[in-house]
């Protein structure tokens, strides 16, 4: 009796759990309006460079930089004729970073170091105070640091050996917030959802989801489109608190579409494992043409007075491979495609060509999306 209890109530987990590959929660499926980080960039001088900085007689600008730099803190500054002649331990460089939402007059973040002009490595080298600036041309941070680069190289009398890229380096929490980003977050009523994909029937389940879960027999949520959905929020400190059951609620967002994505430029192909096929037959094969040409000069002997003749020749040959036929069936999965296509020695580029034709045909059972 205990057993079948036991089996009883086993059998009724397993058949009311959802499925844990459908579902995800809202925090994988959309983004909060307003929550977003703002891309900030700066121009710079980094010093200390072992002799790999710029050629400064091909970039003017690192001189006038320094000048005005020297001047600002009270030196006497040579003439820039000079200057080229000495600084070879200095480099003008582009400052970028990302600031993170919701950040505070002192907090930090990290800084990416660029060079813009002919030095030849940024290793070993400190960034100069920088200030970051917004797309609005507001100051946001300032920056300066060690810079940390993530290769070597080495070089004597022509040769030259580099591991990786010295020519961009970053610093960790190099750049301090000095100003902060108004967020619409706290603002008003209402907070909106952004789904990452436009789907309609997700943005209904979103909506669903969040009405059954929170809204206590009200009607908190709405879907303004297939992409957007609006909730009513609490103020003030709760709704940090309402935010964090809303994004880690589970939304059961069925199959996904299958999807082909084709790089046109690389080659290369994904299939993602919902993709399946009506049975078809496929042929491959290739032709291939050789054009080859060969000269040949006929010099006369000395002091004949004849004149020198050039001859051409040219020989064409078609070489057409065996073309490989081979049948699939309806339904069959992706390693069953994938298989399928390697066996007629399918190459990346031959299966753009394929997967287009088989999608014309009808045979192909998925969006596909050339890059």
């Amino acid at each position: 009796m205990m057993r079948t209890l036991i089996l009883i109530l086993i059998t009724s987990v397993i058949l009311l759990s959802p499925t844990c590959s459908e579902a995800k929660r809202i925090k994988d499926l959309a983004a909060i309006q307003g929550v977003r980080t703002n891309q900030l960039i700066g121009y710079g001088l980094v010093v200390g460079l072992d002799g790999t900085g710029d050629m400064t007689i091909q970039t003017p600008f690192t001189i006038q930089s320094i000048t005005n730099m020297l001047t600002q803190l009270g030196m006497n500054v040579p003439p820039a004729s000079v200057l080229q002649t000495m600084l070879k331990n200095v480099a003008a460089v582009i400052v970028t970073a990302d600031l993170p939402p919701f950040s505070r007059p002192g907090q930090t973040f990290d800084v990416t170091v660029s060079s813009i002009g002919t030095a030849g490595s940024l290793l070993g080298g400190t960034l100069l105070l920088t200030p970051l600036k917004g797309a609005d041309g507001t100051v946001y941070a300032m920056a300066q640091g060690n810079l940390l680069v993530g290769g070597v190289g080495a070089g004597a009398k022509g040769s030259k050996v580099i591991v990786n890229h010295l020519s961009v380096g970053r610093i960790p929490s190099g750049a301090t917030v000095e100003k902060q980003v108004n967020s619409p977050f706290a603002q008003g009523d209402t907070i909106t959802l952004e789904l990452n994909d436009m789907d309609f029937t997700t943005a209904t389940q979103v909506m669903d989801v969040i009405n059954q879960q929170l809204g206590m027999g009200q009607t908190i949520a709405s879907a303004l489109d297939g992409r957007t959905i609006q909730v009513k929020a609490p103020s003030g400190p709760a709704r940090v608190q309402f935010m964090s059951h809303l994004e880690n609620l589970q939304v059961n967002t069925g199959v996904e579409e299958a999807r082909v994505i084709i790089n046109a430029r690389t080659g290369s192909v994904v299939m993602n494992q919902n993709v399946t096929l009506d049975e078809c037959a496929i042929a491959h094969g290739n032709l291939t043409v050789v054009i080859s040409s060969l000269n040949e000069v006929s010099q006369p002997n000395p002091m004949s007075n004849g004149s020198t003749v050039q001859t051409g020749q040219a020989s064409v040959s078609v070489n057409e491979q065996k073309g490989a036929v081979i049948r699939l069936k309806k339904g069959v999965s992706l390693n069953e495609v994938v298989h399928a296509l390697n066996t007629i020695g399918a190459t990346p580029q031959d299966l753009l060509s394929i997967l287009q034709s088989m999608k014309t045909a009808g045979a192909l059972h998925a969006d596909l999306e050339v890059i």
